[in-house]
């Protein structure tokens, strides 16, 4: 009779420690970080198809978003409506003026140095000006990227957090870089 109730009490702490595990991971996942697969060539040469990164939560509700910040977040469900998070670059902030001409990216009219872009912009954009509680996105691979210069500035309440550590192929460990 006693094995049976040691054997009956071992099955229900493996359970219980098992549905704890689950809530805690769905929690964290949730809430604070996740991993998210990069699925198309858009942000090249900085993070390559099919990398894995850690995206941070809740930076963003402690600190400010800023230029250069790799952000992952919702489409305007216009663009697309699948679920699936998308990942780009904060390039104008709420109030700038944004234009892209001649292969450069002006903000309020001043060049934006972009050592991170793999090729210049063969289009021209605006000027605009970013709604408040609105970011301008791109894409570092410019010219196959479905970022803000197709569908506009990218609303706040869409962003999911930034993409800070790639973990995935290990030889690329590490930050990820402005």
């Amino acid at each position: 009779m006693s094995t049976k109730k040691s054997i009956g009490r071992t099955v229900l702490d493996y359970i219980e420690i098992i549905v704890f595990a689950l809530v805690l991971s769905w929690g964290l996942r949730s809430t604070v970080v996740e991993a998210s697969v990069i699925p198309t060539p858009s942000m090249l040469p900085t993070i390559q198809l099919q990398d894995r990164v850690v995206v941070d939560k809740i930076a963003f509700k402690f600190s400010n978003i800023n230029r250069g910040d790799i952000i992952v977040f919702r489409p305007p469900s216009e663009v697309d409506s699948s679920g699936t998070d998308w990942i780009k670059r904060v390039i104008g902030l709420p109030g700038e003026t944004v234009e892209i001409k001649n292969g450069k990216v002006f903000i309020n009219g001043s060049e934006l140095s972009e050592p991170y872009e793999m090729e210049k912009p063969n289009y021209t954009y605006g000027p605009t000006i970013v709604p408040e509680n609105s970011y301008f996105v791109l894409g570092d691979n410019r010219n196959q990227s479905l970022d803000s210069h197709y569908w506009g500035a990218l609303p706040k309440d869409n962003i999911v957090g930034r993409a800070l550590i790639r973990i995935w192929p290990l030889k690329s460990f590490g930050y990820l870089a402005k």
